[in-house]
């Protein structure tokens, strides 16, 4: 019990120390080369200007001055402003106009949010949404639900892990993104949602009270008596690196660590750079290209203690994001095999801006490259081990991807009991 206790304040003192060490690099990343007053102001409008056109100003200052491709892709940004400054009286018709600047941009990741979706956003972040208690994945197109959380909406209703969902409110979702799909499970508290599922080849219809639920980032068990199993399902939350830590605490015992990113999306960049810093005491992270085109590195920080055993980290085609920024500081610097399927590919990092009227926009500000310099935008990264995993491996309950983990883990812990009892 002490040595557990030991060991967790062991570990917050040195996420205290280098998270202060690394925020300070990102924080300086965000300032360089930003001059706030680098916009034409031609068009801009008095005071006395409407919310909505306020809106659309700020809208239209922040993607000229921050967006990682200066030239705006290839546009004359003035043009948007001669457009619509005279023509927005309404709030949709600000919506409107934000939403056409940022799509000529052609960036599927630069967007606008109104009240509903930035409320959500900062809920995800705060750790904290209104829905069921349901965790998903696509496979091979179908939507199927990995886990039930304890105590929700979800688990008193009998969803079990493996059911298939059809459709969210008559709305078929075959095909649709795991983001897609818990937009529409989501919703107000006390709202309900009727959702069609398929369980051994027969349909079924539950409606389900939605509730608020504290989310859990981490998962965290021991296999095979010696392994770690780590299940990271997102970097959004601000508590996820606290949970990491608990994670650590309950596998300390092990010989090896299997981190487990399949369909983790990404989320807050500094999540991931925390936790890759665990790993390592020296070299980089990650390194981000601003729209300069300077280059700036993330480093390890020097500390006395770093996690020091056998690691291999589970990809798959939704891993992406903050979740790459993992994978590939952990595999160029030698720290983790990676197994499974090539990642998703987004090398971009957006930054939340803040609206009036409770909105908000995340905005393309930078590009990152992994350790070894490689850009991996709409590339992803290459597993060590390329390992397939099917719909009929998930129905048969079988995971030839955690298979071939466990394989490899395991000669790596027996190698390393090996050098130390000849050395």
């Amino acid at each position: 019990m002490y040595r557990n206790i030991i060991s967790k304040v062991l570990y917050c003192l040195i996420i205290l120390t280098v998270s202060i060490g690394l925020f300070k690099q990102i924080y300086d990343l965000n300032l360089k080369n930003t001059n706030t007053s680098m916009y034409d102001d031609t068009y801009l409008v008095n005071k006395q200007s409407s919310d909505p056109k306020r809106l659309f100003l700020k809208s239209w200052r922040i993607i000229k001055t921050k967006y990682y491709d200066p030239t705006l892709n290839g546009q004359d940004w003035t043009r948007w402003n001669r457009r619509y400054v005279d023509k927005i009286k309404t709030t949709d018709d600000a919506y409107v106009a934000i939403n056409t600047m940022l799509a000529s941009l052609n960036d599927p990741y630069s967007r606008f949010m109104n009240q509903q979706e930035y409320a959500e956003q900062n809920a995800n972040i705060d750790a904290r949404i209104v829905g069921i208690g349901v965790n998903i994945m696509s496979v091979d197109g179908k939507i199927i639900i990995i886990s039930v959380v304890d105590d929700t909406p979800a688990y008193s209703a009998g969803i079990k892990a493996g059911d298939i969902i059809l459709k969210v409110d008559k709305t078929n979702v075959s095909g649709k993104t795991i983001n897609d799909v818990a937009s529409l499970i989501r919703g107000e508290r006390g709202s309900s949602v009727n959702i069609e599922l398929l369980r051994d080849k027969k349909k079924i219809n539950k409606t389900i009270n939605r509730d608020e639920i504290k989310i859990k980032n981490i998962r965290a068990s021991v296999i095979d008596k010696n392994i770690g199993y780590i299940r990271i399902l997102s970097f959004l939350s601000s508590e996820m690196t606290t949970e990491f830590i608990d994670a650590l605490n309950r596998t300390q015992s092990c010989d090896g660590l299997i981190i487990d990113l399949r369909g983790n999306t990404g989320g807050l960049m500094p999540n991931a750079v925390i936790i890759a810093d665990m790993f390592l005491t020296q070299g980089h992270i990650v390194s981000v290209v601003d729209r300069a085109k300077q280059k700036s590195d993330i480093d390890a920080q020097s500390k006395p203690y770093a996690i020091n055993k056998p690691l291999v980290v589970l990809i798959d085609g939704a891993t992406a994001s903050a979740s790459e920024i993992l994978s590939g500081a952990l595999k160029d610097n030698h720290k983790a095999i990676l197994v499974g399927e090539r990642t998703y590919g987004k090398g971009m990092i957006q930054r939340i801006f803040p609206l009036p009227n409770q909105t908000g926009m995340n905005l393309t500000i930078a590009k990152y490259l992994t350790p070894k310099g490689i850009d991996i935008d709409k590339k992803g990264i290459s597993p060590d081990y390329v390992v397939l995993y099917t719909e009929n491996d998930f129905l048969n309950n079988k995971d030839p991807q955690m298979d071939e983990a466990k394989k490899i883990i395991k000669k790596l812990i027996k190698n390393r009991h090996e050098l130390a009892q000849a050395g």
